[in-house]
């Protein structure tokens, strides 16, 4: 392995927030199945980010251990094979702190000056915004209902109101500047990523090869991304009991409609994208959620962290399709949009319609990718769809054309929302005299 990124023939990605939980889970994947399903020619990249320099040198040990696990269990099949391995991944660790947009920017810079192109961005890093769970109604819940609220639950609370630090330096006098309040779990979750997809977007575009697809930009979304959680009028969630949740319905609405006409010009916009030529493609949004993975997302002293870790493992067996627990298998739905052949995308998005892809499992816990239902969407915005019997919330309700066009209208307003708030952030930084120069 080395650190030392390889010129010749690299598949380049990007993990957001990989120090620990999913997006450690997504890098071991990423490792193992791209020497598992890419020619011998082809090395990997791999560029996790991390707030400080301690995350990420125990990331990067993480991903050596595990890259010498895959590679004695290959060298068992096949003597020698190690060393071949070894040499295609290279691991690269940077800094990123979604709560700055500082932080965003310069991260942004130094990738374009040192990258070549990105092939896949995964926007995995986020925080929960919850400060802790309703206990009685989780003990009243639970057992009547077992794999409805640990699938779909209504007893965690959530902090209101909370907003990052400041963005902008104080004044020469001391005193600050002002700024309007930007949403904790809105940037962490959402905005954050937004702001970093738009200045690597010519990045993703950069196509070295002729027959090379469009750049992917993988956004993280949930099980929970309920519409009721979120409203045009509160766009970052501040008013929200449900925060996190309303972040979340924002990625399902941006990224479905990414693909419309209606919002090609906010999105080329948004992806810094002009005119198609030989050497660039348009690069494209997809979405995807990692089921119910145990994670240190959710704060818990440690007996009640063993106690839902197990609760997890109980709706699995109990028929939860989306209780994957791992963080490996949480991962499979983001590094299989990730590797996956864009034919395979396309026709599958042809046949079914642009979609929300998940990571579930079978009751033996054997992973697999699965289109999840949107509200105001179902699986592909196709009306007359057939329910799918496993994995769908109780609450789900047939795709109407009124629902579906609620839901075109919200992405399409989100959109010009989105674009307006980045391009004023921009302006508000460069005003400050801490805006990146990105040219």
């Amino acid at each position: 392995m080395s650190s030392t990124p390889t010129p010749d023939n690299a598949f380049y990605v990007l993990v957001t927030g990989a120090n620990s939980g999913l997006g450690l889970g997504i890098g071991a994947r990423l490792m193992d199945e791209f020497l598992q399903t890419r020619p011998q020619d082809e090395s990997l990249v791999l560029i996790i980010t991390t707030r400080d320099q301690r995350k990420g040198d125990a990331t990067i040990a993480l991903l050596e251990e595990q890259l010498r696990q895959i590679c004695r269990k290959a060298e068992k099949t096949l003597p020698g094979v190690s060393q071949v391995l070894q040499r295609r991944v290279f691991l690269r660790q940077e800094r990123l702190d979604l709560l700055s947009l500082v932080s965003v920017q310069k991260l942004a810079k130094k990738l374009r000056e040192t990258l070549p192109k990105l092939d896949v961005v995964i926007c995995n890093a986020g925080i929960g915004g919850w400060t802790g769970v309703n206990w009685l109604k989780a003990f009243m819940t639970i057992p009547i209902g077992w794999k409805t609220s640990t699938t779909w639950p209504t007893f965690k609370l959530s902090g209101v109101g909370w907003t990052t630090k400041p963005q902008l330096p104080p004044l020469k006098d001391g005193s600050k500047r002002k700024e309007p309040p930007l949403g904790e779990v809105f940037c962490a979750n959402f905005f954050g990523h937004y702001m970093l997809g738009h200045y690597l977007g010519p990045l993703l575009a950069k196509r070295l090869q002729a027959e090379s697809g469009p750049g992917r930009l993988i956004w993280t979304s949930s099980l929970e991304a309920y519409e009721h959680a979120f409203s045009l009028d509160d766009i970052q969630g501040l008013a929200s009991n449900e925060p996190y949740e309303s972040s979340k319905r924002l990625t399902d609405l941006m990224a479905i409609t990414s693909v419309l006409p209606s919002t090609e010009p906010k999105v080329n916009s948004y992806l810094a994208y002009k005119t198609p030529s030989e050497k660039t493609t348009k690069p494209r949004i997809y979405l995807s959620h990692p089921g119910i993975t145990h994670t240190p997302i959710m704060p818990l002293i440690w007996i009640l962290d063993c106690a839902w870790r197990l609760v997890c493992y109980i709706s699995r067996w109990l028929g939860s399709q989306w209780h994957v627990v791992t963080v490996e298998k949480g991962a499979v739905a983001a590094v299989w949009l990730a590797l996956a052949k864009q034919n395979t995308l396309d026709t599958m998005e042809q046949r079914e319609g642009v979609g929300k892809w998940g990571s579930a499992t079978d009751v033996w816990g054997n992973e697999r990718v699965e289109r999840t239902e949107i509200e105001g969407w179902g699986w592909g915005g196709k009306l007359g769809e057939t329910p799918r019997k496993f994995g769908r919330s109780p609450y789900a309700r047939p795709l109407t054309q009124e629902g579906k066009d609620k839901f075109v209208q919200e992405g399409e307003q989100c959109w010009e929302e989105l674009e307006r708030l980045r391009v004023e952030w921009e302006t508000r930084l460069v005003d400050a005299g801490v805006g990146v120069d990105m040219d």
